[in-house]
C-alpha cells in the first residue's frame, strides 16, 4: 500500500512537499488552519465602504527569477508562468534625494555588481577612499554553508561598518535586503546578508528584476494548485488545526485534529515559528530533548505593517509599480497595485482612483499602531506629493509578527529538514538548509527536500532541485576573496 503522509501547513513549503509526495503516489492529507491555502501569501475577501468586494492579503511579494524551485512548483498549474508579469524596474529612493535603479544593469556577474557601484549615486568619489576594500572582498566568493561559519556570529550592521560603506549605499544597496527579512540590521546575521548578495548579484545572472502576480494570490496560484493536488488524490483540509503529532509504538504517527485522529506513516511540519513551537509543545513525545530545545528557542522577527489604501484619484503616470525606500522614517516600500494586478486595475478604472500599498518592517513591538499608520501615510505624501490631495476611500491595515528571525549566531541552533524521528520532516523559510536559497525560495526548496527525504526512505526518486552555485562564479574573484 502507498504510505500515508500528513503535511501540516498549507503555505509555500507545505504545498511544495504535498505536491512532490502526491505526484509520486503517496496518500497525502494537507492540513491548514486558515480558511485558504497560501500561508503568508494567502488572500481573503473584504468589502470596501463603496460596496466593492476585493481580495486583501499580507502584502506585496517579489517573485525573483532566481526562485527556480518556487517557479517550478507554479509551473504545475501553468507551464508558461502566465500568472506572473514582469515589473520594468526595481527603483530605490533615499530620503536625501539619491536614486538608484536595476533596470539597465548587465546581468552577467561580476559586471552587474561593478555597473551598480559605478552608476549608483550612493557611491560618491569621496566615499571610496574611506572604504576598506580588503574587508569587502569577502563578498566576492560567498560559499554555502561555509559563510555561516565565518559570518553568522556578526551582525549585518557590524559587517557593513567593518567595510566602511557610505551610509547612503548601506541603506540602498544592503539594508534593503536585511529589512526584506523583517529584521533590524543590528540584529540580523551578516551571513544571511552575504547570502542575499550572492543570490542576487555575483551568484546568478538573472539580476534583481522580478515578476509579480497578475491576479490576487488565491486566483493566480493557490486555487489552481489545490485543484491540482486534489486531482492527485490529496485530501485538502482547510480551517483545520492540528493539535498534536505523536509517534506510535509500532511505528508511524497519530495526527490529532479537533478530537479526530488519523494514523499516518510520516509527517511534514511546514509551520511558521509560533505554530511549530506550539505544535511541538503539544506533542511531548516528538523528538529528543536537544531538538525540542532548539525548536523552543526559535524567535519571530519584529512586527511589520502592510497598509493598503484605496484613493479617489490616480498617482502620477510615471510612478513605478514598486518602489523601495530608505530614509523616509518607517516607510520601506510603496506599491501601486493597479499597475499590475487585475482586480486593483478594475477598481481604479471604475472609480478613477488608485490602489497603493505601504510597508513598514521591523517595527518596535511597543509602537502605537495608529501612529505608525499615520506616519506611513505622511511619508507617502512626501514620496508621491500628488497623493496629498487624494481622499482615502478605504484602508486596510495588517499587523503581523510571524516571520522567522535570522538572528546573529542563530544558524547552528536552527533545526534542519530532518528531525530525530526518521519519518517526521520540517519545511519552511525558518528551516536550516545548506543550499543558497532565501525567503519564499527557501520555503519551496525545504518543502521539496522534506518530501525527498521521505521518498528516499521508500526507494522513490524525488524532486530535482536547482539553485544558484554554492560558490562564487568567477575564478578571479574567488582568488581575490581567498587572498583577503
Amino acid at each position: 500500500d502507498a504510505p500515508r503522509v500528513a503535511v501540516v501547513g498549507g503555505g509555500v513549503a507545505g504545498l511544495a512537499a504535498a505536491t512532490a509526495l502526491a505526484e509520486r503516489g503517496t496518500r497525502v492529507t494537507l492540513y491548514e488552519r486558515e480558511d485558504d491555502l497560501g500561508g503568508r501569501l494567502r488572500g481573503w475577501p473584504e468589502c470596501l465602504s463603496d460596496g466593492s468586494t476585493v481580495t486583501m492579503s499580507r502584502g506585496f511579494h517579489a517573485f525573483f527569477r532566481q526562485y527556480y524551485n518556487l517557479r517550478g512548483l507554479l509551473r504545475r498549474v501553468d507551464g508558461s508562468l502566465g500568472m506572473l508579469t514582469p515589473l520594468e524596474d526595481y527603483p530605490l529612493w533615499h530620503g536625501e534625494g539619491l536614486r538608484d535603479s536595476f533596470r539597465s544593469l548587465p546581468r552577467t556577474p561580476p559586471w552587474n555588481a561593478a555597473a551598480f557601484v559605478a552608476s549608483s549615486a550612493a557611491f560618491g568619489v569621496r566615499d571610496l577612499p574611506r572604504m576598506r576594500p580588503r574587508a569587502a572582498l569577502s563578498l566576492l566568493d560567498v560559499r554555502v554553508p561555509e559563510v555561516y561559519a565565518r559570518f553568522d556570529g556578526v551582525s549585518a550592521a557590524a559587517y557593513l561598518d567593518a567595510i566602511g560603506f557610505p551610509p547612503a549605499a548601506r541603506h540602498l544597496a544592503f539594508e534593503v535586503f536585511s529589512r526584506s527579512f523583517f529584521a533590524d540590521p543590528r540584529h540580523f546575521s551578516a551571513a544571511e546578508l552575504l547570502l542575499m548578495f550572492h543570490i542576487y548579484f555575483l551568484g546568478s545572472s538573472e539580476g534583481l528584476l522580478f515578476d509579480v502576480p497578475r491576479q490576487p494570490f488565491p486566483r493566480a496560484m493557490w486555487q489552481p494548485l489545490a485543484a491540482y493536488l486534489t486531482g492527485h488524490g490529496t485530501r485538502v483540509r482547510v480551517s483545520t488545526s492540528v493539535d498534536s503529532v505523536c509517534p506510535r509504538p509500532g511505528g508511524g504517527l497519530t495526527v490529532t485534529s479537533g478530537g479526530a485522529a488519523e494514523e499516518v506513516d510520516a509527517a511534514v511540519l511546514a509551520l511558521d515559528t509560533d505554530g511549530l513551537r506550539d505544535l511541538v509543545c503539544r506533542s511531548p513525545e516528538l523528538g529528543d530533548a536537544d531538538w525540542r530545545s532548539r525548536v523552543g528557542q526559535l524567535r519571530a522577527a519584529p512586527p511589520f505593517l502592510v497598509s493598503r489604501l484605496w484613493l479617489d484619484r490616480p498617482v502620477a503616470a510615471d510612478r513605478p509599480g514598486f518602489l523601495g525606500t530608505s530614509g523616509y522614517g518607517r516607510l520601506d516600500n510603496v506599491s501601486v497595485l493597479n499597475r499590475w494586478e487585475d482586480e486593483a486595475a478594475d477598481w481604479a478604472a471604475r472609480t478613477g482612483g488608485s490602489v497603493l500599498e505601504l510597508h513598514a518592517y521591523a517595527v518596535s513591538g511597543d509602537a502605537d499602531h495608529a501612529c505608525v499608520q499615520r506616519e506611513l501615510l505622511e511619508r507617502l505624501h512626501q514620496v508621491y506629493p500628488e497623493t496629498r490631495q487624494a481622499r482615502v476611500v478605504d484602508a486596510r491595515h495588517e499587523w503581523r509578527a510571524d516571520c522567522p528571525l535570522f538572528e546573529v549566531g542563530g544558524f547552528t541552533r536552527r533545526p534542519g529538514v530532518r528531525t530525530p524521528h526518521p519519518r517526521v520532516m520540517l519545511a519552511g523559510d525558518l528551516v536550516r538548509t545548506d543550499l543558497p536559497v532565501a525567503l519564499m525560495e527557501r520555503a519551496a526548496t525545504t518543502g521539496f527536500q522534506a518530501a525527498n527525504a521521505l521518498l528516499e526512505e521508500w526507494g522513490v526518486r524525488g524532486q530535482t532541485l536547482w539553485t544558484v552555485p554554492r560558490t562564487g562564479r568567477s575564478a578571479v574573484l574567488r582568488a581575490a576573496a581567498a587572498w583577503a
